[in-house]
């Protein structure tokens, strides 16, 4: 008899359980296999529909065939468990070495979660639901599965190939064991299976359904080369500009020499590159990036940066110099809300939604670090599913001190993976290297890591800017800030001040607005917002370039988002006390390119500032007060230069040691550390003895379903709106309500990306209670109505709130 895996909608044509199983099994060996878990992600593939191979299972789907308006209940035949039980009950029960019993835990998880998500080996109740999943719950039809299986395969061969995955977790412990990496590690290896099993298995029941044939495999090689040659033809295009001997730009060739020596000198590791900020770091990493991805055989590039606005810029900057725009993803705001969980025939039953979402298929991705982090750690089968994609890669992490400071031991931990186990290579990009290589569960940086030789020698010859401290104890109000920046118009003709709050922000821009030496005097008042769609943004920052370029009078009030990546450069910037990181990133915005004398960044203490609920930021302006303090006392100590190498590892050795206890993803409503959840998980393991009087029966000690239920990489983002900007984004609003096939719906998603904006949990409770929003796409994508949308501020939550959310 054939059991039944699938039953095509269009034409009832039949995939037969062992056929699915068969080539989900070879699809998991492909992807195991680039990491050495060939066999471990093959045998979570082959068993995974093991419990499809029964009659009550055969009726089930026929049934839901036949009446597709009123189709049996859901999940009321359970075919995921039985493929987990039998190798719970073949090698982990009596198993003869602890090793058996550990392949069994780490498969059969996989196995049985394959619908929702990894289980829990251990609860917060002092339970294992993988123990009541595999050893206690009833199954009436198990040895009907059972039976069916080993006929179809064979005893011997079932045993040789367990054998198989047995040796590779053999081998993954002693290379945990030879690197002294903690146990987060394995579990990560564990998340590494499960990625493969996902994505073979919703991949599979999608070219059925649509009667596909697999894509060929792609010639990453063939298409690194052509990228190379058009990038170089790119760099080398500069030195025929009128510019190219400034020693600034002669510099800039120099780092970007250095970087493709670097690719090919250096194994696959985890580098730095420190670039001061506008050195040219995007086309420097790339040209490492290619010529390292071309000589060590690796198959993709990742760019990973903090926020959208980076990605939106390096993209087409990087789209324009290619030419292969197909070929190059941007993922970050999605419009597609996340409803309900991701099943295996998701793929058919919203093939629509699925096919128009990005799946990391491209050789070239940009992606945030919301979406890096999610992809590791958040719940679910969605963000998973991409993580096989991320080994045998190049990723390079633009502005890396950004990452959240409650998710550094977690990112490390990632990144410690893919370096020991996915044979990737990991560049930390940034001007300002925070120092993860000495917080307690540490970075393993490569040896001599650093790419740029003699660091302080190029911060020297790169000087653009002198620091300035004019901070006072009581601070400034938005009064005397004004008078400040009417001063320094009468010395510069562009001033940009950054504050840490929207508050102050708001206060100091409607005093300039009132001010007649720059609201009333010709001078250009800007500002940028969040709450503004991509397209809006750029746009406004299109017009304050062009307004710099003309050598008008220009002044932007921001907080500190425009820190990171925003391409622009005025003759004085006002930056209020922050992290020195925060610090050398604005003094980054200030005569960039080098073409005028030594100009001032000044730092000052804003009185309008309140900190209480930004204990970050608090924290980092205390450290900032306290290097200041001892840089006056003994300038030597960091090389006369505020912003130098040694001031900045010093800032952050200081900033982590006070914040030690927040970086392993505290869960207050546990009392515990999503870190120690993921690795040894002391207190839940104690938790289970003290229960039940004896250890658990299993080795496995990790909470993956409870760690990913409290997992938010940033926290408080409710949902991404589509805002009626122009008239191009209220065109796409009215196509997005009509019915589309799957090709045009993923069109239309993409080009409305850049009308998205992420919107937080207190402005989506206002909006929706002014009913200011509205469902398309049957409530998978959400608009704006046009009245909750202005041209200064973007999205309006209210009518008094315009500068509360107008600036970044």
């Amino acid at each position: 008899m054939d059991y039944i895996a699938h039953i095509r909608e269009k034409d009832g044509k039949i995939q037969t359980t062992t056929e699915h199983s068969i080539e989900v099994k070879q699809a998991c060996e492909d992807s195991g296999s680039k990491i050495g878990l060939r066999y471990l992600a093959g045998l979570s593939g082959w068993l995974h529909d093991m419990g499809k191979n029964t009659l009550s299972f055969k009726s089930y789907i026929e049934e839901a065939a036949a009446n597709p308006d009123n189709p049996p209940r859901r999940g009321s035949v359970d075919h995921s468990t039985a493929g987990g039980k039998l190798l719970y009950d073949r090698f982990h029960r009596g198993a003869k070495t602890s090793l058996d019993k550990l392949t069994a835990e780490c498969v059969a998880n996989c196995i049985i979660s394959h619908h929702q998500g990894l289980r829990d080996f251990l609860d917060p109740q002092s339970s294992s639901p993988f123990l009541d999943r595999v050893a206690n719950k009833e199954l009436p039809d198990y040895e009907q599965a059972k039976a069916v299986f080993l006929r179809s395969v064979g005893d011997a061969e079932f045993e040789q190939y367990f054998a198989e995955a047995r040796k590779e977790l053999a081998e993954v412990l002693e290379r945990i064991q030879k690197h002294a990496l903690p146990p987060i590690v394995f579990s990560l290896v564990m998340k590494y299976i499960f990625s493969c099993l996902i994505d073979a298995d919703r991949t599979n029941t999608r070219q059925f359904e649509e009667d596909e044939a697999p894509e060929a495999p792609f010639d990453s090689t063939a298409f690194f080369n052509r990228c190379y040659d058009l990038l170089m033809k790119k760099i080398r295009g500069f030195d025929r500009d009128r510019n190219a001997s400034h020693p600034i730009n002669r510099l800039r060739r120099e780092m970007s020499d250095q970087c493709e020596a670097f690719a090919l000198e250096r194994p696959s590791g985890i580098y730095t590159l420190s670039i001061p900020t506008g050195g040219g770091k995007t086309l420097a990493s790339l040209r490492y990036a290619i010529k390292h991805a071309i000589a060590t055989g690796k198959e993709r590039i990742v760019y990973i940066v903090p926020y959208t606005t980076i990605i939106e810029q390096n993209a087409a900057e990087i789209r324009d110099i290619l030419q292969e725009h197909d070929l190059i993803l941007e993922h970050h705001s999605n419009v597609v809300e996340e409803i309900g969980e991701e099943t295996e025939d998701y793929d058919v039953r919203k093939k629509k939604i699925r096919l128009a979402r990005d799946n990391w298929d491209r050789p070239i991705i940009f992606t945030t670090m919301v979406q890096f982090l999610n992809t590791f750690y958040a719940k679910g089968t969605r963000n998973i599913r991409r993580m096989h994609r991320l080994v045998n890669s190049v990723l390079i992490f633009d502005e890396v001190q950004s990452v959240p400071l409650k998710s550094i031991s977690l990112f490390n931990a990632a990144l410690n993976f893919l370096h020991f186990f996915g044979r990737s290579s990991v560049v930390l990009c940034t001007a300002t290297q925070p120092a993860l290589d000495y917080v307690k569960h540490h970075l393993r940086l490569s040896e001599r890591p650093e790419m740029i030789g003699s660091l302080d020698k190029v911060a020297q010859r790169f000087k653009r800017v002198e620091i300035e401290d004019r901070t006072e104890p009581e601070g400034w109000g938005a009064e005397r800030l004004a008078e400040f920046v009417g001063e320094r118009l009468e010395e510069v003709r562009s001033v940009l001040v950054i504050l840490n709050t929207k508050t102050a922000v708001r206060k100091l821009f409607d005093r300039l607005a009132k001010d007649p030496r720059t609201g009333e005097s010709g001078t250009r008042l800007f500002h940028l917002s969040t709450n503004m769609c991509a397209a809006h943004r750029k746009n406004v920052l299109a017009e304050m370039i062009a307004a710099l370029e003309a050598e008008e009078r220009v002044v932007c009030v921001s907080t500190q988002l425009i820190e990171a990546g925003v391409d622009i450069s005025f003759e004085c910037v006002i930056r209020s006390l922050a992290g020195l990181d925060s610090i050398a990133q604005a003094a980054g915005r200030c005569n960039r390119h080098g073409k005028d004398a030594i100009r001032k960044v000044y730092i000052v203490k804003s009185a309008d500032e309140v900190l209480t609920r930004l204990p970050e930021m608090k924290t980092g302006a205390q450290i900032t007060e306290r290097l200041l303090y001892e840089f006056r006392q003994s300038p030597e100590r960091f090389g006369h230069e505020l912003l130098s190498a040694a001031a900045m590892n010093a800032y952050f050795r200081y900033f982590f040691h006070q914040m030690k206890e927040e970086m392993d993803y505290p869960i207050p409503q546990l009392d515990h550390k999503m870190f120690d959840l993921l690795s040894a998980n002391k207190m839940y393991y104690e938790a289970y003895k003290n229960k039940h009087g004896r250890a658990p029966e299993i080795l496995s000690r990790s909470s993956f379903a409870t760690a990913e239920r409290y997992f938010e990489a940033i926290g408080n983002a409710a949902a991404s709106v589509l805002v009626p900007y122009n008239e191009d984004a209220e065109s796409l609003i009215l196509d997005l309500n009509g019915e589309l096939d799957s090709r045009k719906l993923g069109d239309l998603l993409r080009k409305a990306q850049k009308y998205v904006v992420n919107i937080y949990d207190h402005e989506m409770r206002k909006l929706i209670r002014n009913e200011d929003v509205y469902p398309l796409l049957h409530g998978h994508v959400l608009a704006l109505r046009k009245v909750a949308y202005s041209d200064l501020a973007g999205v309006e939550t209210d009518g008094e709130g315009e500068w509360e959310t107008a600036v970044i």
